[in-house]
């Protein structure tokens, strides 16, 4: 490597250690026990190592063990962490726009390494500008090792431990619980919630229960997606008739 590529890289590694911080926090946090999750499923250590540094996507890295646990057919898990990932498609809409003066390997490099956490502390960064796409590659590659570091400690931790499946199988269901308390109390947000759990129970009523949770989400998307549609074109239509009252 050339001694000026080298400083280069240093120098953002230097530059990211700071806003990376709270993510490596939060992922040793929520890294333990998946890796514990992922053993209690019967993964190796060394696959939960290979999954995290491939694949690296927190909740689906939940998911995948969670579903297993619970006799999900590999269809329905494959099925539904993949519509849970499609958030990653935005995330890289959003940031290409400060990609267009690197090379493409540089560029998909940092796309392939983006999640929720480091999505949300490098936008901002970009926005205050003075920050580059090595600065913010740099935070990734902090958050993925230490993400990967943690999920494989744990598994090595819920070999030599007991977790009860009963118990392991529920840390899904407990983190998604905290994810939605988190979001915003809005009424399109009511309705995605509601639509999601009532597709759900009439799925395992029908006998669908190893799709359910997948049809659950689409079914809650889409109810959320036509709420709010109905919602704006509401809006705009009252809007037009007041200006056309003026």
């Amino acid at each position: 490597m050339p001694e000026e590529i080298e400083v280069e890289v240093r120098e953002a590694f230097k530059r990211a250690l700071k806003p990376a911080l709270p993510i490596i926090a939060g992922y040793i946090v929520l890294g333990l026990p998946c890796g514990i999750l992922s053993a209690t499923a019967g993964m190796s250590w060394w696959m939960v190592a290979i999954l995290s540094i491939v694949f690296y996507s927190g909740a689906g890295q939940y998911m995948i063990p969670n579903m297993w646990l619970a006799a999900n057919p590999i269809t329905a898990i494959i099925a539904s962490v993949g519509l849970v990932n499609t958030r990653q498609m935005l995330y890289g809409t959003s940031l290409s726009q400060f990609c267009g003066n690197v090379g493409k390997g540089l560029a998909t490099f940092f796309g392939a390494t983006v999640t929720d956490e480091s999505f949300g502390v490098n936008y901002a960064k970009f926005l205050e500008g003075d920050w580059s796409v090595k600065d913010a590659l740099a935070v990734n590659l902090y958050s993925q090792t230490t993400w990967m570091l943690s999920c494989t400690v744990g598994c090595i931790l819920g070999s030599a431990v007991a977790v009860p499946s009963a118990l392991a199988s529920f840390a899904m269901t407990s983190l998604f619980l905290c994810l939605l308390c988190m979001q915003p109390t809005t009424a399109e947000n009511g309705v995605v919630v509601a639509a999601a759990v009532l597709g759900v129970v009439v799925c395992k009523l029908v006998g669908l229960s190893g799709a359910a949770i997948f049809l659950g989400a689409v079914i809650g998307i889409v109810c959320g997606m036509l709420f709010g549609s109905r919602v704006s074109r509401a809006v705009k239509q009252a809007s037009c008739e007041k200006g056309g009252d003026r």
